[in-house]
């Protein structure tokens, strides 16, 4: 789904937790492939602004490709449309996780949050390099979500700018990441999290219609640690801020501000002997 659902699929979570910050001459030198698995626990809002919270684990084996051109790596799965020493355009793919309206007490009897798929392009431009082992980016990406449960449709678009600033040990053995962005979306988005239909209208949950705008304010932190050319530890926390949401007087909408974490690993079972161009 996309990145206004704090629930995305953990693969996509992690894009940029480990080795983002490695330059291209060192990205070169990695293999072209690499297969292993991951595991991942974290807990987060079970939806921006939620007072329920949402705990999961995952164990899932994962799968890195550095082509020219198509690419599933550590910073999500797409297409590489254009790259320059200073801006780089792709089309990236995520999604996220569904969840039960039974384990949210607000939203009971209301239908599920489903299982949600993100796609759209993404700039990305390098800002600013304090040093070579560090540079400030921004990132803007344009989002289509899609919902898929019993069929798919068509569930509003997202826009995220997100500045970050990135930095890496002497030979990526550990990175950091302390990022700040906001993250907008249309009526039809913002709806499917925080309307309330007359139907499912009860005295402590009135009937909303939800506009468009902004949905939250994110400020982040994340690193990781080599502990071994196969295996790496990878964290984050995470605060937002929904006390600007264009839809604070959702009765969805519970709280002015959000906490996540999560901590996990990366484990490689095998690699190519190709290197990435």
């Amino acid at each position: 789904m996309t990145a206004t659902h704090i629930r995305r699929a953990f693969a996509c979570c992690t894009a940029a937790w480990f080795a983002a910050s490695v330059p291209a001459a060192a990205q070169q030198q990695l293999p072209l492939w690499e297969l292993g698995a991951f595991g991942f626990a974290a807990t987060t809002p079970a939806y921006p602004g939620a007072s329920d919270r949402s705990t999961r684990g995952l164990l899932l084996p994962y799968f890195i490709y550095r082509g020219e051109v198509f690419r599933a790596d550590q910073e999500g799965v797409g297409a590489r449309l254009f790259r320059s020493d200073r801006v780089e355009l792709d089309v990236g793919l995520a999604g996220s996780l569904p969840a039960s309206s039974d384990d949210v007490e607000i939203r009971e009897g209301m239908p599920d949050l489903g299982t949600l798929v993100e796609f759209g392009p993404r700039l990305k431009i390098n800002v600013y390099r304090p040093s070579e082992a560090s540079r400030v980016r921004l990132e803007l990406p344009l989002r289509a979500v899609i919902e898929l449960r019993g069929g798919a449709r068509g569930q509003g678009y997202t826009f995220e700018p997100r500045l970050s600033y990135e930095t890496r040990g002497e030979g990526a053995r550990w990175t950091m990441d302390a990022n700040l962005s906001l993250v907008a979306g249309d009526r039809k988005i913002n709806g499917y999290f925080y309307d309330v239909a007359p139907a499912y209208a009860t005295a402590a949950r009135p009937a909303y219609d939800a506009a468009g705008g902004l949905m939250l304010v994110r400020v982040g932190l994340s690193g990781t640690r080599m502990i071994s050319p196969d295996l790496r530890l990878f964290g984050f926390v995470r605060y937002e801020s929904y006390a600007g949401a264009a839809n604070r007087q959702s009765p969805l909408l519970r709280q002015e501000h959000g906490t996540s974490a999560g901590l996990g690993f990366t484990w490689t079972l095998k690699r190519s002997v190709a290197r990435a161009r």
